[in-house]
């Protein structure tokens, strides 16, 4: 317990006093986020709070993991670093979309291979058990690119991505506390002290951006955290077994995951690459119909939260039954978006002009419709 207090303590500290260190060194260097037609920011932000993130989460790591009882961490760790470096090249020069999924495909790799972290079995999902190898392989990594890439395509607005990655890493970080996995509890908690401090400066009104790094690791650290988490949880030799596993821990992720599944199969159907920009995601949604950041990225994580209360209350129901009633509940959530609150209607202003006369009438707005056009030609 006390490695689990220490890692927040140093985490969060490191990256509470970088911080402010990186806001001035990027106002000194210009290196700043510039706001766009597909961005929703209106001034210039530093993407760089990946590095106190990084620094914070690291040095929490490195000074409380006993990495002689568990070897397999100094792979995560290394995993962790060649998503670092590929974020922070993306963030300075930019690279291409491939360039960046081989580099996560790499950190997969290490995560798989070397961190012997694999989905062996589906505990029961579509009544299925045991996989072949091969199919186990291409699920694994399939599941690591994803849930990497869903905390990067979720961070979108001022504090949305930090505020998931908290409430997953606190989840993680208590189960396997509770279960006597101390040093994945020690990984969790150390994310989830830095992910705490840099949202002191991260929520709205941001000061800085997690970057793609930033989010990029988050991603990285739950992929390994839920893994790690259906094997253990779904095996019984545990101190507090959950029958639907992967139910569970689905949902830890689910907004996350759910919506960049959508808005991937959107990009799909319309025969565009999955990783090609729009503005399709939930916090879009919810932005073109008035919310603020802050209150979409409270709705989000209090969805979040009691969606991961009600399954893990119903952990002893089927699995299949609890994973299709958590796509039904997003879904639902989805097309309530769309039909429940219309986007506000379009307006132009027009300028009418007197035959004979020099000066113009002052413009006005009306809306685009048939019948108020109509009204403003009588």
């Amino acid at each position: 317990m006390f490695d689990v207090l220490l890692s927040i303590a140093i985490s969060f500290t490191i990256t509470f006093l970088a911080i402010p260190a990186v806001i001035n060194v990027a106002e000194m260097k210009k290196l700043f986020d510039m706001p766009d037609a597909r961005k929703v920011h209106n001034a210039p932000i530093t993407p760089l709070g990946e590095l106190g993130i990084f620094a914070g989460f690291i040095f929490g790591c490195l000074l409380t993991v006993h990495f002689g009882q568990y070897p397999e961490l100094q792979y995560f760790m290394a995993a962790s670093f060649v998503i670092f470096f590929l974020g922070l090249k993306d963030d300075i020069l930019i690279i291409s979309p491939v360039k960046k999924f081989i580099g996560q495909v790499l950190a997969a790799f290490i995560i798989i291979y070397y961190g012997n972290i694999q989905i062996r079995s589906m505990h029961g999902f579509l009544g299925i058990y045991q996989v072949p190898e091969m199919f186990s392989l291409l699920l694994t990594y399939f599941a690591v690119i994803v849930v990497i890439n869903s905390f990067n395509l979720i961070d979108g607005i001022d504090g949305l991505a930090g505020s998931l990655g908290l409430l997953s890493t606190t989840i993680f970080g208590a189960y396997f506390l509770y279960v006597g996995m101390l040093p994945y509890a020690v990984i969790a908690f150390a994310l989830s002290g830095s992910l705490l401090a840099f949202l002191i400066f991260n929520f709205q009104p941001a000061k800085i951006f997690m970057g793609d790094t930033g989010s990029l690791l988050v991603g990285t650290i739950n992929a390994i955290l839920v893994l790690k988490f259906i094997n253990i949880a779904g095996s019984g030799d545990v101190r507090f077994p959950i029958p639907a596993t992967p139910a569970v821990g689905f949902t830890i992720l689910m907004i996350p995951l759910l919506d960049t599944l959508r808005v991937f199969g959107i990009r799909i159907l319309h025969r565009r690459s999955p990783f090609s920009p729009d503005r399709n995601h939930i916090h879009h949604l919810l932005l073109d119909r008035g919310f603020s950041h802050r209150m979409i990225t409270l709705t989000l994580v209090a969805v979040n939260a009691v969606m991961i209360g009600l399954v893990f209350m119903a952990r002893s129901v089927n699995c299949t039954i609890l994973l299709f009633g958590v796509f039904a509940v997003f879904f639902a959530m989805i097309a309530g978006i769309y039909y429940l609150m219309p986007a506000p209607r379009l307006f132009v202003a027009k300028t009418a002009k007197e035959e004979n006369a020099q000066l113009t009438k002052a413009s006005h707005l009306v809306p685009l419709t048939k019948d108020s056009m109509l009204e403003q030609n009588n």
